[in-house]
């Protein structure tokens, strides 16, 4: 009688554990994370969610021209700097912060929060900003489907670069 109570328990539990391990994987817009060494034990590191674009118009669409964008999915994305730094010309304090972005068609605006912990939209953190920068925009040779974030390695510091459908934003970055 035992047996019979206990092998039906052990495949519930094995079964149970197994799904709760995938749960994470096959997320329609996963987490993702990239981070930039700028030397001297100064990094930053960005934590977000990758939307893919599954055959839709994204800007100027999907994601709206002129208004605010959590840049990525779900939770509002994450930059944290263990060193004070320069980013597009604005010094970011060594800190915790959340960034959104306003595209358009020819400038996007990277806008640096100081609140953290947030989903990200409605926007209504205006009084927690600690800088708007600009960004470049340019058109990337072929379509994106994933929406990345990354850091790419210039001169002093690094290059803050958003890529998705045929559009790159970016912006430069350097130790203070």
């Amino acid at each position: 009688m035992q047996k019979r109570i206990a092998l039906p328990t052990i495949f519930a539990v094995l079964f149970t554990t197994a799904a709760f391990a995938q749960m994470g994987e096959g997320k329609p817009s996963p987490a993702a994370s990239t981070s930039c060494d700028l030397g001297g034990g100064k990094t930053i590191k960005t934590d977000y969610s990758s939307p893919r674009m599954k055959g839709r118009k994204i800007y100027g669409d999907l994601v709206p021209f002129g208004e605010v964008w959590r840049t990525g999915a779900n939770e509002a994305t994450t930059f944290v700097n263990s060193a004070d730094v320069v980013v597009g010309g604005k010094t970011v304090p060594a800190g915790s912060y959340t960034i959104f972005t306003v595209p358009t068609a020819g400038k996007w605006t990277l806008i640096i929060n100081k609140k953290t912990g947030e989903w990200g939209i409605p926007y209504k953190y205006e009084s927690d900003e600690l800088a708007r920068v600009d960004m470049k925009v340019s058109k990337l040779p072929s379509p994106v489907e994933n929406f990345t974030i990354a850091y790419d390695k210039s001169g002093s510091g690094c290059t803050l670069r958003m890529d998705w459908e045929t559009t790159r934003a970016s912006v430069d970055i350097s130790a203070k």
